[in-house]
């Protein structure tokens, strides 16, 4: 009954009919739905605008923030959390990725206790670090790495890894990924249409504020558009910086033979291909995405799910390349690198991630996958499913989406109306309406029987 992508690799299911919601019916829920949020999370509000006296739109960081306000959370344990009106709310989001293994996992606890009894930062060598590095080479298959302390800054140093191992200062990005806040991969993250230029040959669109260099934008999935790029460019392109599988807008697959055209091509220019596996990394499985779909990049950065909810990223690759360091060609520098307690979530996110676990993990996100597929397929819905690892989403578009202008094209307004219906039934997805579930360590059977009942009543208030 559906148009169907299910491999070892990937996940796609979309129905073969579907019709229109009303966008009458659309706008009347959504307006209930909105209602019915600020009645049932009253205090989030008040303590949003709290903290919005102390710190910009009250959150820590501006994706936290939504209209009319975020919901807060004072506590959580495995695959569940508390907000400040006292509701258990299922979380679907698990920061992203980076609680891969439950909230307050008893080996992430147990590894950060015993490693307060040592100490928590000497600012120099130690076995502590040693240790954490072999981690990390033996699992992405690295030949040297080098922490950090979060996402921007791994991908900031491969970047600056890649200027300084080929010379050149140029970067290509595709269009519609997001790298963290180093000024050149603020670039066309999620463009406005009107200043995006042709689909096929982007415009090279920066926030406000940056001082982003020289950065060429191209589409996913189109290695023709690369080729042009690296073409005219190549003297000056240190790299191509990219997500493997794309998740800034929802989840987004690569063709068959995409990934592999890339890296023939960076070959073929003298242009380095670094994956950015900040999302991927383990919820991609257990040595990540690009040892899963078969493509060795010449660096890697990584952070979320190898911590186990405590901050820590790295970057790393071919020695080659991370010899720089070493030759003073350039300088990574950091007082918490390596940080004990990021050590700590580090080996016990190791020990519990197992091919086995994550498998486990995977299984229940592919069935619940296949029967959200199914309701979508009932229902007629104008959606599809998507699966990588052991994260999920539901598009809402009718066909495949395999760039950013496929995506701008879905239905923003079913999409927000999920996420407030969602809300307001104590299923925390996360806070873009472009993001993905994330099955934990922590889900099991009642969670996904949770996802999808939610998902069924959604269906039946549309077509109601």
């Amino acid at each position: 009954m559906f148009n169907q992508t299910h491999h070892s690799q990937t996940f796609r299911q979309v129905p073969i009919s579907a019709t229109p919601v009303s966008p009458t019916r659309i706008q009347e829920l959504l307006d209930a739905e909105r209602a019915k949020f600020t009645a049932r999370a009253p205090k989030s509000g008040e303590e949003n605008l709290r903290a919005g006296k102390v710190t910009p739109l009250g959150v820590a960081s501006s994706f936290q923030h939504w209209d009319p306000y975020p919901i807060s959370i004072v506590s959580a344990k495995g695959a569940w959390m508390k907000d400040v009106d006292g509701r258990d709310m299922l979380d679907l989001s698990m920061g992203f990725g980076a609680l891969l293994v439950g909230h307050l996992n008893d080996e992430v606890v147990k590894e950060a206790k015993e490693t307060l009894e040592v100490g928590t930062l000497f600012a120099t060598p130690s076995p502590i670090t040693r240790g954490g590095a072999e981690i990390l080479c033996r699992r992405f298959g690295l030949d040297l790495v080098r922490f950090a302390n979060s996402g921007t800054e791994a991908t900031m140093y491969a970047i600056r890894t890649a200027r300084a191992a080929t010379g050149k200062l140029g970067i290509v990005k595709i269009e519609g990924g997001y790298h963290g806040s180093y000024d050149p991969l603020m670039v066309s993250a999620k463009p406005v249409l009107d200043k995006a230029g042709s689909p096929d040959n982007p415009n090279s669109v920066p926030l406000p504020a940056t001082v982003p260099g020289e950065v060429y934008v191209v589409p996913y999935n189109d290695a023709d558009a690369i080729e042009r790029v690296f073409k005219a460019h190549a003297d000056s392109i240190a790299c191509l910086m990219m997500e493997p599988v794309l998740e800034n807008i929802g989840i987004v697959l690569p063709d068959m033979g995409y990934l592999e055209r890339v890296r023939a091509l960076c070959d073929q220019y003298g242009v380095l291909l670094v994956f950015d596996e900040v999302k991927t990394g383990l919820t991609a499985g257990p040595q990540g995405a690009a040892q899963r779909l078969g493509i060795k990049p010449d660096l890697i950065s990584l952070a979320k799910s190898i911590g186990g909810g405590i901050p820590v990223a790295a970057f790393g690759g071919k020695r080659e390349y991370m010899e720089t360091v070493v030759n003073g060609t350039h300088s990574h520098l950091g007082t918490f690198n390596g940080h004990y307690l990021a050590m700590a979530g580090l080996r016990a996110v190791d020990r519990l991630c197992t091919p086995e676990a994550l498998q486990r993990c995977e299984d229940f996100n592919r069935q619940a996958l296949t029967r959200v597929a199914e309701i979508i397929n009932e229902y007629e819905l104008p959606a599809h499913t998507v699966g990588f690892g052991v994260k999920g989403c539901i598009t809402w578009s009718s066909t495949p989406v395999r760039n950013y202008r496929d995506y701008r094209a879905t239905d923003f307004d079913l999409a927000e109306l999920s996420f407030f219906w969602s809300q307001n039934r104590n299923v925390m997805t996360p806070p873009g309406l472009d993001e993905q579930w994330l099955i934990s360590l922590a889900h099991g059977q009642r969670e996904i029987d949770i996802i999808v009942g939610d998902f069924l009543d959604f269906a039946k208030a549309l077509r109601a």
